[in-house]
């Protein structure tokens, strides 16, 4: 059915990026839930949006770090 079948180390970074998706998603839609039961409208969705901007961008840091120390080293490039 699939020709070309991603390995398991594909599979994780794609999972890795999908969860780094909804750690930005999942905070904007609790403080949407938080304004509307709580009635603070607009703090909850503005602390949202921070919280998950910030903790998707530093986990997508932490995951671009983590590829480039797996990925090896070019001869090439370390002579310049």
């Amino acid at each position: 059915m699939f020709p070309d079948r991603p390995d398991r180390r594909d599979l994780g970074r794609y999972l890795a990026l999908g969860q780094v998706g909804l750690e930005m998603v999942v905070p904007v839609v609790l403080g949407l839930a938080a304004d509307h039961y709580l009635g603070c409208s607009p703090w909850g969705l503005i602390v949202g949006a921070v919280i998950g901007l910030v903790g998707g961008v530093a986990h997508l840091v932490v995951h671009a770090n983590k590829m480039d120390a797996n990925r090896p080293s070019d001869p090439e490039r370390e002579s310049q």
